[in-house]
């Protein structure tokens, strides 16, 4: 594993944004892990996100790209943040877009803040977490609606591994359905084998009980 993901791990943890316990999601399963990205709130926390999340778009999709594109409302703070540690990273003048959830008619009118995106455009689109792709199936419609671009793909924070609307995990569904590349700075079989059974700031954060919980939540929603 990278260094810079053994860092984000530990990033997530100290931030409060990787949480163990019970927990609900949107989708109605039982999970004993959360990660919350409303923890982001600091400008040094925004700083190394965005940092972490240009790494792994250069691993990924390289530098060679023109837009950012992050889904209004998590994204747009998003593609601001890892646009900026593109250009500190990697001098690579990459510009941030996002849409309005509602088409502004005055001023700077349009759906998109931030860059026009034109035709020709190289597109990576940036997320949070990704479970069962709701966001993306209004997120490229907007963006193809913008002309003839070639959108590279998507990178979220973490890949939860999960089923999605079928039995592939929602990242592989994104990539079947729209022939995009998918990737994340971090899986949660990279989160477990970082931090089970390791101390961490006087914790051990994932211990055999929350492990046996994790496997559990695989067993019923893990991709088969």
């Amino acid at each position: 594993m990278k260094e810079y993901k053994k860092e984000f791990i530990e990033f997530m943890v100290d931030c409060g944004v990787l949480q163990f316990g019970d927990f609900i999601t949107k989708s109605g399963r039982k999970t004993p892990f959360f990660i919350n990205t409303g923890f982001y709130r600091t400008g040094k926390q925004l700083k190394r996100l965005g940092e972490y999340y240009a790494k792994a778009i250069c691993d990924a999709f390289g530098t060679d790209f023109d837009i950012l594109f992050g889904p209004a409302y998590k994204g747009i703070p998003l593609s601001v943040a890892a646009s900026m540690a593109m250009s500190e990273l990697y001098d690579a003048n990459v510009s941030y877009s996002a849409n309005r959830k509602e088409v502004k008619d005055h001023g700077d009118t349009g759906i998109l803040l931030g860059s026009k995106i034109k035709d020709g455009d190289k597109v990576v689109i940036i997320e949070d977490v990704t479970t069962a792709g709701t966001s993306i199936n209004e997120t490229l419609p907007i963006i193809n609606a913008q002309g003839n671009v070639n959108i590279l793909g998507l990178v979220v924070s973490v890949d939860r591994m999960e089923r999605g609307l079928g039995e592939q995990s929602a990242l592989d569904e994104i990539k079947d359905k729209y022939s995009i590349s998918t990737t994340s700075i971090v899986t949660m079989k990279e989160v477990v084998e970082h931090l089970y059974n390791k101390e961490y700031n006087g914790t051990v954060v994932i211990d055999d009980t929350m492990k046996e919980a994790i496997n559990r939540y695989y067993e019923q929603y893990g991709v088969k």
